[in-house]
């Protein structure tokens, strides 16, 4: 008599059920997280407030340079553009283009209702909300570019000196 014992090889499951239930499990999930996240591109529709300055501090509603703004007491940098500083400016030529540039944004976002669209990210390193101001589907940042009173946002800040 022989001592060897038959192993029997048990079948393996088929990987295509557990793949197709992972599956669905990740569609769900991800449909619930959408579904649980505020619709941000909606979040400020049809902003219409009557804009001052303030330079330093906080605020309610009004523009501290040419890219960023108190809105409803929430400080928000215009995520798309690059302004020269103007406190401090590191020259007289950014001095005059970052005031020239706190105006025109002053003007631009007193001449009507805008939308306020938020990013992908959230707040920069400062804490201020990235958003993008628009009106009319035409970026008011852009606007401000293609006077020539700031940059085109490019991830980093360069020199207006």
């Amino acid at each position: 008599m022989s001592n060897v014992v038959k192993l029997r090889r048990r079948k393996k499951a088929p990987r295509f059920p557990v793949t197709l239930a992972s599956l669905a499990i990740l569609a769900l999930a991800g449909g619930l997280a959408f579904l649980s996240t505020p619709d941000r591109a909606k979040a400020r529709d049809e902003v219409s407030r009557t804009f001052t300055f303030c330079h330093t501090g906080g605020g309610t509603n009004c523009v501290v340079d040419g890219d960023t703004i108190w809105l409803d007491g929430q400080k928000i940098r215009v995520a798309d553009i690059d302004a020269p500083e103007t406190h401090p400016p590191r020259c007289p030529t950014e001095a005059a283009l970052g005031q020239r540039a706190t105006q025109r944004l002053h003007q631009l976002i007193n001449a009507g209702p805008f939308t306020v669209t938020a990013l992908d990210r959230d707040t920069d390193r400062y804490g201020r909300k990235l958003r993008v101001l628009t009106r009319g589907g035409q970026s008011l940042g852009d606007v401000l570019v293609s006077e020539g009173l700031a940059r085109t946002w490019s991830g980093r800040r360069e020199p207006w000196c």
